[in-house]
């Protein structure tokens, strides 16, 4: 059966695929504009055929990006910025508590001392003194919980809103809501860690959303992009020439195979990646930034180079219209034993730079307009592990926000007296999803995706914003 363009291109999807295939066929004179995809009804305004074109949001956003700092490996709450008394009295103590790994051991007070910060009072641990220095800003939030004890699933939650993989991150869901305001480098970007991220790709996977929204891993050190640069002996002229005749190429194969959604996503990440060459080199080289700003982030310093590099790539990457940034830290908080050690190198490594991020995005003006969210996947136990670590515990953790729309100085929901569960206003991870797509200027019940016949979203059928944090 023969189709028109038309039909060709509505078979294909209204999202990703048909928009790059049509964006390319119109700059080259083959579409004319009445042959537009239709967009999904339930996004926001894109006006563009092209699908990371910046969009219109529902309402007036107070953030314009997001940098997401994830703790991989699930920090301890109760050793950091929620210190519990009753855990410290009852220290040594049997109590009946269901764990993910073996047997619990008694009740563990935590090996670090506290103190209180800024007009706010916010305690914080004596290995984070320069986060410290801006819980002002803060917003902490105290009672999360989630469903999974294991990483892999607890991952794809915290970062899809589901405990099993292949749903669309957070992230694919911003771009695929708000686009992009940089053309020529992804409008998600990832910056991994050093022994790769538990559940691999499908963390930042765009799932069932069009191709164009899935998440980019950049390095901060070398090429960003494994294999971006252009081979020696290959002039600009010359790749633009083979980009060209693949791109005709491509669509005549796909006229004869109607649909072919993969296919459509090739073509615009080769055009991308063109794009790409230039600007993503330039963002990694730090040659322009001064010695004042090299050392706020630790850039310099063994101990914070790694996590200080990310960290200003990623206010360069917002910096530069990149709408979603997320921030792995090195190695994993998981400390099953010797937390004492795990958590003072992790808090080393991650203090001085997450501090010179926060000051650097507050001078530029950009903390205005930039959503910053610290946390990890769960939370850890209340109980010791062997002598001197702690299980995985889900039921309750923390998480703080800071930046554009936030109150500062604020803090929402408790675990009980030893930090095992949330009993006072308990949040999901819908709920803090729905939050960030309010900031970004997002209902969050109204971003859907039509898939297998029904409409999805991040927030799947709950999630509420939580207004008590909202300035």
């Amino acid at each position: 059966m023969s189709i028109n363009r038309r039909q060709l291109l509505q078979r294909a999807g209204a999202g990703f695929g048909s928009l790059a295939l049509a964006d390319l066929l119109a700059s080259s004179g083959h579409l004319q504009a009445d042959d537009a995809p239709v967009p999904d009804a339930n996004a926001p305004t894109n006006t563009s055929s092209n699908p990371l074109a910046p969009r219109v949001a529902h309402y007036p956003a107070k953030a314009k990006s997001i940098i997401w700092l994830f703790m991989e490996g699930a920090p301890s709450s109760v050793d950091l910025f929620d210190p519990k008394p009753e855990l410290t009295r009852r220290d040594g103590q049997k109590i009946s508590i269901d764990v993910f790994n073996g047997s619990p051991g008694p009740l563990m007070k935590s090996p670090f001392s506290f103190k209180q910060y800024g007009e706010s009072g916010a305690w914080v641990c004596d290995r984070y003194p320069n986060v410290a220095r801006h819980v002002d800003d803060f917003a902490f939030i105290k009672s999360l919980h989630s469903d999974s004890n294991d990483h892999v699933p607890a991952l794809y939650q915290i970062n899809t809103g589901i405990a099993r993989p292949g749903f669309p991150a957070a992230g694919a869901w911003v771009t695929y809501g708000l686009g992009s305001e940089n053309q020529n480098l992804p409008g998600f970007v990832v910056l991994g860690n050093n022994q790769g991220i538990k559940g691999g790709p499908l963390n930042w996977h765009a799932g069932f959303l069009p191709a164009a929204h899935q998440g980019t891993l950049f390095r901060s050190e070398g090429n960003p992009i494994l294999n971006l640069t252009r081979p020696p002996d290959v002039t600009r002229d010359d790749q633009r020439r083979q980009l060209d005749l693949l791109a005709r190429l491509n669509a005549q194969h796909l006229e004869e195979r109607a649909g072919e959604a993969e296919l459509l996503g090739r073509i615009q990440s080769f055009e991308l990646a063109y794009r790409m060459q230039s600007e993503a080199t330039s963002m990694i080289d730090f040659s322009t930034e001064s010695q004042l700003t090299r050392d706020m982030y630790g850039i310099d310093r063994k101990e914070t180079r790694s996590y200080g590099s990310k960290c200003l790539l990623a206010r360069r990457l917002v910096e530069s219209g990149v709408r979603f940034v997320q921030v792995y830290s090195d190695g994993e908080w998981d400390a099953h034993s010797d937390l004492t050690k795990n958590h003072t190198g992790h808090c080393l490594a991650t203090d001085v730079p997450i501090s010179g991020l926060l000051t650097d995005l507050k001078q530029r003006g950009l903390l205005e307009s930039t959503l910053v969210i610290w946390g990890g996947e769960f939370g850890r136990m209340p109980v010791s592990q062997g002598k001197d670590g702690r299980d995985h515990n889900p039921q309750g953790f923390m998480a703080w926000m800071t930046g554009a729309g936030i109150k500062g100085g604020t803090s929402f929901g408790e675990t009980d007296e030893i930090g095992y569960k949330a009993v006072v206003d308990p949040v999901t991870v819908h709920d803090l999803h729905a939050t960030m797509l309010h900031l970004l200027g997002l209902d969050h019940k109204r971003l859907t995706y039509m898939h297998n016949g029904r409409p999805f979203r991040l927030t799947d059928v709950a999630g509420d914003v939580l207004h008590k944090l909202l300035a």
